[in-house]
């Protein structure tokens, strides 16, 4: 079967689609014949070796790229249950090894496999497993209660918009921040908006004897009070909790009040507990359990599955090169 691997960090010309042997289930598996897989951040991050200087990535190359897969049961190992041959499923593959999903076929634990969302297509449905569960499980950690509040930076993204409406149907009052030409689909999603904006410190600031780390510390307060100060408008006191999608750090924990919670989504980037806050740090997992509930949501309409440019396996440079550029408002997916 086809597949694709890295041989060794670098550019999107290390990308190689290549044939590998075909995985078989073990017990409690299930193969699925891939139709669609998307492109993520960390397939940026494990390309390029990011992941791998950090201290992130255990796996050696060659390694195998692609997390969230939809696609039919093929096969299946002893044991399974709950999915026979034949069945729509989606899934994610949560530890980088040497064969991921963005493949002919990849094998995932049964508890890791949730049925497809009825009526969406199968490049639709591949983009649920992991903004899904990233944007749920963040959700969880703050704790919320109807009626509390929620700043979302990165509100238009993938994460941030499945926050904003799962959000609204726990009851909780959100503010989402985003750029200034993402403002209806903010607030088409519950949200009241706070605008992006690139603040300047006062022109004392620039006076004739500041250096240039006294610039870009009055920038970076000004930034912050900026946001902050938007926030707070809105929600006098500070909001109860934020997730920071954009990681922005130090200036979404400003709009937080004290006692609340920040969830950071990178870890390195997390700012420091002030205020008797608490800070934490979401990683996602593979969850079927978990999936299978918000699957039933995306059919229902609750959710919205956003998708952009797709490409053949064969393109998948195409599509690194692509999500590196930015902007993007629908997932990058690949098929086979």
């Amino acid at each position: 079967m086809r597949a694709v691997v890295i041989r060794k960090f670098g550019g999107p010309e290390v990308l190689d689609v290549a044939e590998v042997a075909s995985p078989e289930p073990g017990p409690g598996q299930v193969r699925i014949r891939v139709a669609a897989a998307c492109v993520n951040r960390i397939d940026i991050s494990t390309r390029d070796g990011a992941l791998a200087r950090a201290g992130l990535l255990a796996a050696a190359p060659p390694i195998g790229l692609g997390w969230d897969v939809s696609g039919e049961i093929d096969r299946v190992g002893e044991g399974v249950r709950r999915f026979a041959p034949g069945d729509a499923v989606i899934g994610l593959r949560d530890v980088l090894s040497g064969r991921g999903t963005q493949a002919e076929l990849v094998v995932l634990d049964e508890s890791a496999v949730a049925p497809a969302p009825a009526g969406a297509s199968p490049v639709e449905a591949a983009t649920l497993p992991l903004l899904g569960l990233t944007a749920d499980r963040s959700l969880g950690l703050t704790g919320l209660r109807a009626g509390q509040t929620l700043l979302v930076t990165g509100a238009a993204g993938g994460v941030g918009t499945l926050v904003l409406e799962l959000a609204a149907l726990r009851g909780i009052r959100t503010v989402g921040l985003a750029g200034p030409a993402d403002e209806a689909l903010v607030r088409s999603r519950g949200a009241e908006f706070v605008a992006r904006t690139s603040a300047t410190p006062d022109e004392g600031a620039r006076s004739s004897e500041a250096d240039a780390r006294d610039v870009a510390g009055a920038e970076e307060r000004s930034r912050n009070g900026a946001l902050a100060e938007a926030v707070r408008r809105l929600v006098p006191g500070g909001v109860d909790a934020v997730i920071d999608t954009a990681v922005i750090g130090v200036a979404a924990h400003e709009a937080v009040r004290g006692g609340g919670t920040f969830v950071a989504l990178v870890a390195p980037f997390a700012p420091p507990a002030l205020r008797a806050t608490s800070v934490v740090v979401q990683e996602v997992c593979a969850d079927g359990a978990r999936l299978t509930e918000l699957s039933a949501l995306a059919a229902a309409g609750h959710l919205t599955l956003r998708t952009g440019k797709v490409f053949a396996l064969g393109d998948v440079a195409d599509a690194h090169r692509l999500l590196v550029e930015g902007g993007q408002r629908g997932r990058l997916v690949l098929v086979p």
